[in-house]
């Protein structure tokens, strides 16, 4: 019932001794304040006060003084009762409180003008108060007496601060004086406690110089205006305010939350708490709310005006659930803001529901709850509960339209948070997904990597990077990105990570495959570009764009052939720890056309280190790409630590602030194989060449002790050098390589190549590379400068 004047029965009579005792309860009183006489009397009257009385009251009823005020008592149930009168009589060490009704007085005759205007000022609604030119009270109307807390015989003849001895009167009583000298009016406005009052108000005070004909001061006029409700209206624009500025400053949910209760707390509210739904939570769609069903939320966020929370009854990430027919439920369900206080029906229920939820409202004598549901577009996110009991006031119609507009430009800012993370939880997951796992193990090289996706607001980019084992033992090294982010830029990576790994399959060179993923990204970028009428077919929108560096490393030759398009250049380390930047030409991002791509060839030292990275690594808004080479340059320089600490040490030194695009680095120490894992003989074109082929590769299958693969080896060169002398041109070699598996190669002189097949029952050939494919683990060809390879592979027998 607090902010109402309680309606008071004339039977309410309570009467205590000097010690602060209460000796009579009337029955008024029970049907009051919800206590029977047997657990009030004997009791002290201080606990059935919900606020201390002024500080004016105890001088005066220790003095025996008759003195009135207002004061806040607790109801049985734990609501605060206040307007109530409090009368102490003279001469008599008891107290009384009483409800009886007083007549009004009336007069017969007509008072004159004189005493109109006595009357006048006496009755005016707001404090009035006269001073001499000493600054010595005069006369107050009924007002100022009230909020003084003293009657107008006491307070006459003294200045102010000799009334009240402490701030902010005696400030007061400097500016009164003052006026009283220069004869000049002045303002005032202040929060503070008066001493007939029981809270805070927010006081406008003009101190008026009382002039006479002749303009002499004779004395000052102090007129009060109480504007705790301008203040109040003034403090609720300004929490306005605040939350446009401070909340949704991320596309975090949680930081957003926290937002949310920091600007509630310094603005109106004593402890506030946000409750996402748990799917909301979970970054999910929100459930539709079934009435009938409870709900499960998740506490978000926290905030008090006392340090650590001490109010809340769960933490931060909590899970809990809000039961059927309770006050939560229903403000969900009715998807706007409601009010209570701890003795409503269902409020005393539900805070009686839980031990530790009742013992927090005793403990901290919560008086006034608001509670709002967190909704954007037309969708529930949560519920925020607003708390006060520091705040003596109960929260009004004003507070909770304020709360409800906070709120719901936090729904927004949450709604796009949980949208954004979701988004970009898709993206990361679709680009993972899209993304090698393990490197695989090979002779060739040892590959370690890392992939940082932005934790940035912007969305997750197209980075991407692969490891493709090739045949005769070799092995591609692949790093890109794609322009721009998103879900979008994520699928354009998989489809190009794919098309490298399909190009690569049938051995194109590194400057051959460029070209060809060059015009898949054109034609992709004619897909998915926007339709334009009258828009030429051969058009390119530049929406779809993307840089590539794609190397071929050879552990027979110990050479590295590469190739990139507007990416980068690698970074090489030699044995010895010199870094330099490979001089590769540089050829336009893929996406542009017509342009040539320039392949380069080095040779690399056993227990040289490749660096590929992307540009999100060097290139920061904080230095430019000179300075994040530069850093790469020193984080590189000892080659024979460990990759994967090497991959640490490198973004611990390059990565000087947060990084605003994804980073792809990939690390991969070149090895030679032994000489003796591969073996090579040149064949004469000629069909008896077939069978020394035979017998030499069989010879080294029993050197290397794999015996058991010569049938399958026999079978395999027979048909493959067959073919070489029938339709190949010369020179043709053999060759053997003993790796992680046993490959085979025949090479001839001609480009033309081979396929298979279906060879009809009565047909004399046809079936070699049938018989090939079907006794190898897999097969295939590549192109050479001198003609073409064929090969097959086997796995080592265990």
């Amino acid at each position: 019932m607090e902010g109402h004047v309680p309606l008071v029965p004339e039977d309410l009579a309570v009467v205590v001794d000097a010690g602060g005792a209460v000796l009579v309860w009337s029955a008024g009183a029970r049907r009051l304040l919800g206590y029977e006489s047997a657990e009030v009397v004997g009791r002290s009257v201080l606990t059935l006060l919900a606020a201390d009385l002024p500080v004016s009251a105890w001088r005066h009823l220790a003095a025996g003084q008759r003195w009135s005020t207002e004061a806040a008592l607790l109801h049985r149930n734990g609501d605060r009762l206040q307007g109530l009168p409090l009368d102490a009589g003279t001469g008599r060490p008891l107290w009384l409180v009483t409800g009886a009704v007083r007549a009004p007085l009336s007069g017969r005759d007509q008072p004159g003008a004189g005493a109109l205007w006595d009357l006048t000022l006496s009755q005016l609604p707001m404090p009035v108060a006269i001073y001499d030119r000493e600054a010595r009270l005069v006369a107050a109307n009924k007002a100022m007496t009230r909020i003084m807390g003293m009657p107008v015989e006491e307070m006459r003849g003294k200045a102010l601060s000799e009334i009240e001895p402490r701030q902010p009167w005696l400030e007061y009583d400097r500016l009164q004086r003052q006026v009283l000298r220069t004869g000049k009016r002045m303002f005032l406005e202040e929060q503070s406690q008066a001493p007939g009052e029981i809270r805070e108000h927010s006081w406008s005070m003009y101190f008026s110089a009382l002039t006479d004909e002749t303009g002499a001061v004779q004395g000052l006029s102090a007129v009060v205006f109480d504007t705790t409700e301008q203040y109040w209206a003034r403090r609720h624009l300004a929490v306005l305010n605040e939350a446009g500025i401070r909340i949704g400053t991320t596309l975090d949910v949680t930081r957003t939350a926290e937002e949310l209760t920091e600007v509630a707390v310094a603005g109106f509210a004593d402890f506030v708490t946000v409750d996402l739904l748990e799917s909301v939570a979970l970054g999910d769609e929100p459930e539709p709310l079934r009435p009938g069903e409870p709900v499960s939320v998740r506490r978000t966020a926290q905030r008090s005006v006392l340090a650590g929370c001490p109010e809340s009854v769960a933490d931060p990430g909590e899970a809990f659930r809000y039961p059927v027919d309770t006050p939560p439920m229903w403000t969900l369900l009715a998807g706007h803001g409601t009010r209570h206080r701890p003795g409503d029906p269902g409020m005393q229920e539900w805070i009686k529901s839980s031990q530790a939820r009742a013992d927090t409202v005793a403990r901290h004598r919560i008086h006034s709850v608001l509670m709002v549901p967190l909704r954007a577009r037309g969708v529930t996110l949560g519920l925020v509960h607003f708390l006060r009991h520091r705040t003596p006031e109960s929260f009004t119609e004003d507070d909770q339209r304020l709360a409800e507009e906070i709120v719901a430009r936090a729904a927004v800012s949450v709604d796009n948070a949980r949208r954004y993370t979701r988004e970009r939880r898709t993206a990361l997951a679709l680009q993972r997904s899209l993304l090698p796992g393990r490197p695989p193990g090979l002779a060739a090289t040892e590959v370690a990597y890392r992939y940082l996706p932005t934790g940035s607001g912007a969305d997750v980019g197209g980075d991407w990077f692969d490891v493709i084992p090739l045949s005769g033992a070799r092995v591609a090294l692949v790093v890109g990105d794609v322009v721009g982010h998103g879900i979008r830029a994520s699928a354009t990576m998989g489809r190009l990570r794919t098309a490298v790994r399909t190009l690569a399959d049938v051995d194109l060179a590194p400057d051959e495959l460029l070209t060809q993923l060059d015009d898949l990204v054109i034609r992709l970028d004619r897909e998915e570009g926007p339709e334009v009428p009258g828009r030429a077919e051969a058009a390119s929108s530049g929406e779809v764009g993307a840089t590539c560096l794609y190397a071929v490393y050879d552990p027979v030759t110990r050479r590295c052939t590469m190739a990139r398009a507007g990416h980068p250049p690698p970074a090489l380390v030699t044995p010895g720890g010199d870094v330099r930047f490979l001089d590769l030409p540089a050829g336009p991002p893929l996406g542009l056309g017509g342009l040539p791509f320039e392949s380069v060839e080095v040779e690399l030292a056993e227990g040289s280190l490749l660096a590929l990275y992307t540009d999100g690594l060097v290139e920061t808004a904080g230095h430019d790409i000179e300075v994040g080479l530069g850093l790469l340059r020193s984080a590189l320089a000892d080659p024979a630590a460990p990759l994967e600490e090497t991959c640490d040490h490198v973004l611990r030194t390059v990565l000087t602030d947060r990084p605003a695009d994804d980073i792809v680095l990939l690390l991969a120490r070149t090895s030679a194989l032994d000489t003796a894992k591969v073996r090579t003989w040149q064949l004469p074109q000629h069909p008896a060449a077939v069978a020394g082929a035979r017998k030499m590769a069989c010879e080294q299958l029993e050197a290397w002790g794999l015996t058991d693969a010569a049938f399958a080896t026999e079978l395999i060169v027979s048909e493959l050098v067959t073919n070489a002398v029938r339709y190949g041109d010369g020179p043709i070699a053999l060759r053997l390589i003993r790796d992680a598996s046993l490959i085979c190669e025949v090479s001839d002189g001609s480009s033309t190549a081979p396929h298979l097949r279906r060879a009809r029952v009565y047909d004399e050939g046809g079936r070699g590379l049938l018989l090939v494919a079907q006794v190898s683990e897999r097969w295939g060809s590549r192109q050479t400068p001198t003609g073409k390879t064929i090969w097959a592979e086997q796995p080592l027998p265990t």
